[in-house]
């Protein structure tokens, strides 16, 4: 009898144990679904947009940024856990090679339709299998027509006038700067020669002179307040600058330069897939690309919310070229390991030069 109540009980605890953990993981599985971890940019998305996808979804938004792919993809490999990231072309291309990304489920997300055609199916990643794009842009020169009468900039010789001594500054950025003296050239910004990388370093320190600076952030400051006569930065930080100082104008020159890319992608880190879908789609609505570019200032590749812009934007052939300018430009792939450490060394070799 002893036995039999022995054995009643036990099983009434095994019982209760079993329910309880099947409650927690319950519990810890719907909690997975209430969280979204998002990995973005520093100022890269509105966050009225972030309290709106909760009110809309119920997920609550972990919201953290980075400030280079490299900062991002760190992360990813710990495999800590994010469920979107928005990683350039040329990373988006180095992940699916390392097995980081997920392939998205385009049933999933709906508002694709509202993505220009151009701007899918590229080269990094033929089929958006696993990214979609969130903004683009170019690399050019940023310059003040009052203080550097008589040069038009149109072309990437013009930063080398005598009358630019000392007043030129510089992406701190390897294939931004190698690539434009690549492209001055007349070579592609991915070249992995080293005979015509050797002629871009070398045309780079013919420069010399007029280099005031290789630097990140500090550009958009001291473009502000004229503290430089040209810059070579990024589109989307030109028409940021523009904003603060009319005075400034932003040209993609005719030799040609990159057309880059941010994507929104989902890492294999990802716990609630369904909500990276969500939020991915929500992005993509007409109205809060719309709501977004404006926040944010960057060129969207959401035709949707480029008809619906004001139409001095959508005319200004600077942030939004025309298929002719389209031509001349060239996105980013991935160089590999060796490549991309040559450029690094050929940075470094020329800003040690500059000392």
């Amino acid at each position: 009898m002893r036995f039999l109540i022995s054995l009643i009980a036990t099983s009434l605890v095994v019982g209760g144990l079993f329910l309880f953990g099947t409650k927690l993981l319950n519990h810890s599985s719907n909690a997975e679904k209430d969280v979204l971890y998002v990995y973005n940019w520093g100022e890269y998305i509105d966050p009225e947009l972030i309290k709106q996808f909760t009110e809309e979804t119920g997920i609550r938004v972990v919201y953290e940024t980075y400030d280079s792919n490299e900062a991002m993809l760190v992360k990813i490999k710990q495999k800590q856990r994010y469920d979107v990231v928005f990683p350039s072309e040329y990373t988006v291309e180095k992940m699916k090679k390392e097995g980081l990304l997920i392939p998205i489920d385009h049933s999933k997300i709906p508002n694709i339709k509202n993505i220009d055609e151009s701007f899918l199916d590229l080269p990094f990643d033929p089929g958006n299998e696993y990214s979609l794009p969130y903004f683009f842009g170019t690399v050019g020169i940023l310059y003040n027509p009052e203080t550097t009468q008589g040069i038009d900039f149109s072309s990437w010789e013009s930063l080398y006038d005598e009358t630019l001594v000392n007043n030129v500054l510089l992406i701190d950025g390897a294939r931004e700067t190698i690539g434009f003296a690549l492209n001055s050239e007349g070579y592609s910004l991915n070249s992995i020669d080293k005979d015509e990388l050797k002629q871009a370093e070398r045309k780079l320190e013919s420069l010399s002179p007029n280099v005031r600076g290789i630097v990140g952030d500090e550009i958009s400051s001291m473009m502000r307040e004229n503290e430089a006569k040209a810059a070579v930065v990024w589109s989307g930080m030109a028409m940021d600058i523009m904003y603060e100082n009319e005075e400034l104008q932003y040209v993609i020159p005719e030799e040609g330069t990159n057309l880059w890319f941010d994507t929104m992608a989902i890492p294999k880190s990802a716990k609630n897939i369904d909500g990276a879908h969500q939020f991915i789609n929500f992005l993509l609505e007409k109205d809060v690309a719309l709501q977004n570019t404006d926040w944010v200032g960057y060129a969207t590749p959401n035709k949707a919310a480029f008809e619906a812009l004001d139409e001095e934007v959508k005319s200004a052939k600077e942030f939004y070229p025309d298929k002719e300018t389209m031509d001349t430009l060239e996105v980013y792939r991935d160089l590999g390991p060796k490549w991309t450490e040559y450029y690094n060394e050929l940075l470094l070799e020329f800003k040690m030069s500059l000392d």
